[in-house]
């Protein structure tokens, strides 16, 4: 059975995109610690992200590089954390979250809870900003 994210990936649930390459999607967290937390996931499906093949490995580091500098670009904060857990989706992803101080980074905080149409716009901008990075 496909991962939620799989079906996301084949368009089978919709998302807020912010960045698609050949290996991999990136697209806002619908439960955001901060606004502009985005997922970057492996279009393919694996459960842990050190399984993935050397070089989509590194290409998926590549891609998630480009997307942090996009959310800097158009998210107030002081810098990008990373995380990787996947223990809630068994499909590899890497959380990129927009942070103000290093607290910000905690799972066990309250979820934000942002309209459709916030969500769309925060989506939109980083996805203008990624493709000016792309250019």
């Amino acid at each position: 059975m496909d991962s939620v994210f799989t079906r996301i990936i084949k368009g089978e649930i919709p998302c807020y995109k912010v960045a698609e390459s050949n290996d991999a999607i990136a697209f806002l967290d619908i439960r955001p610690l901060s606004k502009g937390h985005t997922l970057v996931v492996p279009k393919r499906e694996v459960d842990r992200l050190f399984d993935l093949p050397v070089k989509e490995f590194e290409t998926l580091w590549s891609f998630t590089q480009v997307v942090a500098k996009a959310i800097e670009g158009k998210i107030a904060c002081n810098r990008v954390g990373v995380a990787v857990l996947g223990f809630e989706v068994t499909h590899a992803h890497v959380h990129l979250v927009p942070l103000r101080t290093e607290g910000d980074l905690n799972f066990a905080l309250p979820k934000l809870q942002l309209s459709e149409d916030e969500m769309q716009d925060i989506a939109d901008s980083i996805a203008n900003e990624y493709r000016r990075f792309k250019s």
